[in-house]
């Protein structure tokens, strides 16, 4: 069962951001998301957290001046998804521009694996860098960053991911989340970390008068890059996260953007005049990932890193193609999940453990995140990695810290994981593959004591109903102009319609006519098959729907039921 819930709202925080002159719509929306003054609001640069206030940045900016005057060698080591991609590219960009030897390599994730490993430092050492910097990886590299040290490197990591008992011993980390970090955005994505880092490294430049015979580098022109970076990633929107998102998305807006970005919103046939956070998250960012998924990262960093707009655009038209097989696996990996999970009783089980040994390694995560999304329960698939072992991929709900859970597993059961990292809501890990029985039993029995039946109910959270005079074409380009992502939900409205007419689109998805109060809406609910009932209660998103040159809104149905 699916519970339909309506926010709560403070009538009296509506009121005053309306009095500040926040539209009425949006004042509801954002009181209802914690807003409670509209400097929360202000997304300019000016309300940036300062870069000296992230631990590390100004330790960094000196490593990093006196390895540029030095002429020394730097390699950046990045890991293989869009945040890690992106956070690559604005290192690239940003060191050259300021003069810098740089060089980047990332792993392979199935030989290879995440983050600065042993294996990786030797294949660095290839390049004789005097210089290792980790970006949206390193902070559980402890074995890797000695390797490094043991080969004469210094060591650089910026990270956001949680650490372990054991810091790596690096010359400089920056990191939110390290102890003793004070930084109040713990939700800083990696290529935050590393534009945060860039930041500090031009102001001491700046300081050693680097730039007064020749212009100082904007760093605002990787905006779009930390956008697409931090979008992706799933962090949570807090306001520090917002203006970065803001900022580039503006960017993109106004057509200032790399060449590697507009090539991007062309495969995926989106307009980037109208950029939107969805855009990032399920358009370009998909097809960044699809490298990391199928083939190698290289080819994502490149399309972001080129500044030949013809290159950029064969690269993404690559990416393209990798994202439709990436697609084509995932829906035949779903389908074997489906059959497993045939008769699965979800209200006897906390959690879920998938395993399927022709599954592909860089697609897991993506299934185990539909069948968290269907069946409402943490859930952890995994593929066949190195010999006799597994790799996994997690997605958690709300209420479950999934790395916090793998952590107790481990803790009551010291050789089951080899290794684990991630975040409140996924995770990775590799266990050996006849210990996978254990693991399900081990998974399940932490994640029953966590939570609490509750916890296990769906519910999908509204801004309750929406007045008939905002169901309309405006409302929804307004809201699309709007920040909304992770920890800062997109608007989900509910209320009660009559269907008036209902039909099937290629087989899969539902088409609906709806009526209120003497009009009709276009409506749709996509991977649904059912028919609807005569009346529906039913939660939906606003949408802009173009066709054949005409703008219209559409109604995204969510949930639906009968009334």
């Amino acid at each position: 069962m699916i519970q339909i819930q309506p926010r709560a709202i403070s009538q009296r925080t509506v009121a005053a951001l309306m009095d500040a002159g926040i539209h009425p719509l949006l004042a509801r929306l954002y009181a209802a998301r914690g807003i409670r003054a509209r400097n929360e609001l202000d997304y300019g640069l000016r309300a940036l957290l300062p870069p000296d206030a992230l631990t590390g940045t100004r330790e960094a900016a000196v490593l990093l001046a006196d390895a540029i005057e030095a002429g020394a060698r730097m390699v950046i080591v990045a890991d293989y998804d869009c945040d890690g991609a992106t956070a690559c590219a604005v290192g690239i960009r940003a060191l050259r521009t300021f003069g810098a030897d740089v060089h980047y390599l990332v792993p392979d994730r199935v030989t290879l694996g995440y983050g600065l490993t042993p294996a990786m430092v030797e294949i660095a050492a290839r390049l004789e860098p005097d210089l290792l910097i980790t970006v949206d990886n390193g902070i559980a590299s402890v074995e890797g960053i000695a390797a490094a040290r043991a080969h004469g490197m210094a060591t650089l990591i910026t990270d956001h991911h949680l650490p372990g008992d054991e810091l790596p011993e690096a010359d400089v980390i920056v990191n939110p989340n390290q102890p003793g970090c004070d930084f109040p955005s713990k939700c800083l994505a990696g290529v935050g970390a590393m534009f945060y880092t860039m930041l500090a490294l031009r102001a001491e430049l700046r300081e050693r008068g680097a730039f007064e015979n020749g212009r100082e580098p904007n760093l605002g022109d990787l905006l779009d890059l930390v956008a697409l970076g931090t979008v992706a990633d799933v962090v949570k929107l807090d306001h520090n996260n917002r203006i970065l998102v803001s900022q580039g998305l503006q960017r993109m807006r106004a057509g200032r953007m790399q060449p590697g970005i507009r090539a991007l919103f062309a495969a995926a046939g989106r307009d980037p005049a109208r950029a939107s956070g969805f855009d990032l998250g399920f358009a370009l960012g998909p097809r960044l990932n699809a490298a990391g998924r199928l083939s190698d990262m290289s080819l994502g960093i490149e399309c972001l890193i080129t500044d030949d707009p013809g290159r950029a655009l064969n690269i993404a038209q690559e990416l393209d193609k990798l994202n439709r097989e990436r697609r084509s696996i995932e829906a035949e990996m779903q389908e074997e999940a489906a059959a497993r999970l045939e008769g699965f009783d979800a209200e006897g089980s906390a959690s879920i453990a998938l395993f399927e040994p022709d599954w592909h390694q860089g697609v897991i995560g993506i299934v185990a995140g539909r069948v968290k999304e269907k069946l409402h329960r943490p859930t952890v698939a995994f593929a066949r990695g190195n010999e006799g072992e597994l790799k996994g991929s997690g997605r958690s709900i709300p209420g479950l810290h999934l790395r916090d859970a793998l952590d107790l597993v481990t803790k009551r059961h010291p050789d089951l994981i080899v290794r684990f990292g991630g975040h409140a809501m996924a995770a990775g890990l590799t266990i050996r593959e006849a210990d996978y029985p254990r693991f399900r039993e081990a998974f399940e029995e932490i994640v029953s004591g966590l939570l609490e039946p509750a916890d296990l109910q769906r519910r999908i959270e509204t801004d309750g109903a929406l007045e008939t005079g905002y169901l309309s074409l405006d409302s929804a380009r307004l809201l699309d102009q709007e920040i909304w992502g992770q920890g800062f939900p997109a608007p989900v409205f509910n209320d009660v319609f009559r269907v008036e007419r209902q039909r099937l689109l290629k087989d899969r998805h539902l088409k609906l006519e709806l009526g209120k109060q003497g009009s009709r809406y276009e409506a749709v609910r996509f991977n649904h098959a059912d028919g609807a009932p005569d009346t529906i209660h039913a939660a939906f998103r606003l949408a802009v729907n173009e066709y054949n040159g005409v703008s219209s809104v559409q109604l995204m149905l969510e949930h639906f039921e009968a009334a």
